[in-house]
């Protein structure tokens, strides 16, 4: 999908515009390659074929009938033969252009897979700019409400009075901007409250339309900052982080110095799957076994997989397992994704295996596509055992002079603070997944800012963090082990301009083409790095005795809140 932020007109044009109807949305076809209109070209090539075909059976009947060879041919017999093979890989292709069609217009996830060589484009002409809607058009800095036009009154009491649905309003409009203008309206009506300082002019709410969000009213802003360079695997990364905490970004940029003048760190990715695991019913604690022992009989799996994989160029099945509790069977997959980050790409392949299964045991009842198994957005043991996602392992050695300088502690100090905190601590505490200082805060910042699911910051801030001295007792050796990072460079939230733009900061915008899922893998590991800085940081204040003196000056708010905002 071509991304662009659409920009308000000018307010002249706006009056110009304001009553005029959109312009309708021409598709572009996979047949207008053709030199003429398709149902002319059809004729043709189908008479071409009749023809060809006719005169051809009708000279070698002749042939047959005289002794005459048949590779003895003339002009015309060979002008008919080319004809012929002409007009069937025509005849034969067009059954092929509905197909190219869903390539061309289709939305999904996998499909933006499909990338074409690096060309220079075609400057496209001017479009004309969108008509801006009168609700809501902000001159000041803060969205204040104009005058309602006529047709937006009459749209507007529709919605209040419940005769309008709030979510056709869209379809019916066909201008994004607008039908979020007058569903913000119907809201302050309806509640009596302006929610003047949420923005609507400044964004593209068509590139949201049926992917990201429904019912828009306007967009929240997050500030985001850049942390870094962090040398990773000999390439440096400046990360983006979308927050609101104050002393993150400064403290996990401090952490990222600390490892570039140490030399940098290294990242392994060891596992890169995702999974979806169904709820079944059978009737019978036996029945249920039986289906468990088909399931992980190996001589079955190939055909599984074949079933399953059909459901895209790039889900790969990798292992099913299965877990039984009376005659419930959860049975959780795991697929290769490629860089997506895949949950709609293993759900359509469980489907597909279901269907299957249902042929060889009809007494089977589907209760959920989803069991829980999985486990999305839950914190679960099976995901900190078997992982979900990329599961990365990030380490660096720190020297000992680095600790001192840059981070104003000692070796010594960090291993023990680690292993009371981070180990003894969280087991006191009876974690899962959770022996490290504040993964979540780098996780869930950098997937705001390139557009992951902020919920799966839940699995994915699994992490356990390791410190122990080396080379004598002189340098740190730190590591952080994340079993189930889940994220994805192409689909959903990455299409959007500003989260595309921090993945293109990051050098993983879209998908690979040389190697299918490596963007999404290096994005994994990137995110692995910043939790090693964060966690570097982090720590070092705590063991100094800085965490409190640095929140107060970089943490709390210089405003005097008892005064009104102007």
């Amino acid at each position: 999908m071509d991304l662009r932020r659409r920009l308000p007109p000018s307010s002249a044009a706006a009056r110009a515009r304001r009553h005029a109807k959109p312009a309708p949305t021409i598709q572009v076809q996979a047949s207008d390659a053709l030199p003429l209109p398709i149902r002319h070209t059809n004729l043709l090539f189908s008479a071409l074929f009749a023809a060809s075909l006719v005169f051809l059976m009708r000279r070698w009947r002749e042939k047959v009938r005289l002794s005459a060879p048949l590779h003895v041919v003339d002009l015309a017999e060979i002008t008919a033969i080319v004809g012929l093979v002409a007009s069937l890989i025509y005849l034969i292709s067009f059954f092929g252009i509905a197909f190219v069609q869903s390539i061309v217009s289709s939305n999904d996830e996998e499909d933006d897979f499909i990338l074409s060589p690096a060309a220079p484009a075609p400057t496209p002409a001017p479009a004309p700019a969108p008509k801006l809607c009168s609700l809501l058009v902000s001159t000041d800095s803060a969205e204040k409400l104009p005058e309602v036009t006529a047709d937006d009154e009459e749209i507007i009491a529709s919605v209040v009075a419940g005769k309008t649905p709030s979510y056709v309003l869209e379809s019916k409009l066909g201008d994004c901007r607008r039908a979020a203008g007058i569903r913000r309206e119907a809201l302050r009506r309806t509640t009596g409250r302006a929610m003047e300082g949420l923005p609507l002019d400044g964004f593209d709410y068509a590139s949201i339309l049926g992917q990201c969000c429904e019912l828009p009213v306007g967009y929240v802003q997050l500030p985001v900052g850049i942390a870094g360079p962090l040398l990773l695997d000999g390439r440096q990364y400046y990360v983006p982080m979308a927050t609101t905490e104050g002393c993150l970004v400064a403290s996990t940029n401090r952490g990222c110095k600390a490892i570039m003048v140490s030399g940098g760190a290294s990242g392994v990715v060891l596992r890169d799957g995702m999974t979806r695991a169904p709820a079944l019913r059978l009737p019978s604690a036996r029945r249920a076994a039986e289906l468990k022992a088909y399931m992980e009989e190996p001589n079955n799996f190939e055909t599984i997989s074949l079933v399953f994989n059909k459901s895209s160029r790039f889900a790969r099945l990798q292992d099913v397992h299965c877990a039984l509790a009376g005659r419930n069977l959860y049975m959780r997959f795991t697929c290769s994704t490629g860089d997506a980050m895949g949950m709609n790409m293993v759900s359509k392949g469980v489907q597909n295996v279901l269907d299957y299964l249902q042929r060889d045991f009809p007494d089977m009842d589907v209760i959920s596509i989803s069991g829980n198994f999985c486990a999305d957005k839950k914190p679960a043991a099976v995901n900190w055992i078997e992982g979900r996602g990329k599961s990365v392992v990030c380490e660096a050695i720190i020297k000992e002079e680095v600790v001192k300088k840059v981070l104003k502690t000692n070796v010594l100090a960090l291993v023990e603070l680690n292993m009371i905190k981070n180990l003894a601590g969280s087991a006191v505490a009876g974690a899962l997944g959770g022996f490290n200082a504040h993964a979540s805060n780098i996780v869930s910042a950098v997937f705001i800012a390139t557009g992951q699911d902020p919920a799966q910051n839940v699995e994915s801030s699994h992490c356990i963090t390791m410190m122990e001295a080396t080379n004598d007792g002189k340098d740190l050796h730190v590591s952080v082990t994340m079993p189930s990072i889940e994220v994805g460079t192409v689909g959903g939230g990455t299409q959007l301009a500003s989260q595309a733009a921090c993945l293109d900061l990051l050098g993983v915008k879209g998908a690979s083409m040389e190697s299918p899922g490596a963007n999404a893998r290096l994005l994994a590991t990137i995110v692995a790095g910043a939790v090693l800085a964060g966690e570097l940081s982090l720590l070092s204040a705590l063991a100094a005795g800085q965490l409190v003196k640095s929140h107060m000056k970089y943490n709390r708010s210089g405003k005097d809140l008892s005064k009104p905002v102007p």
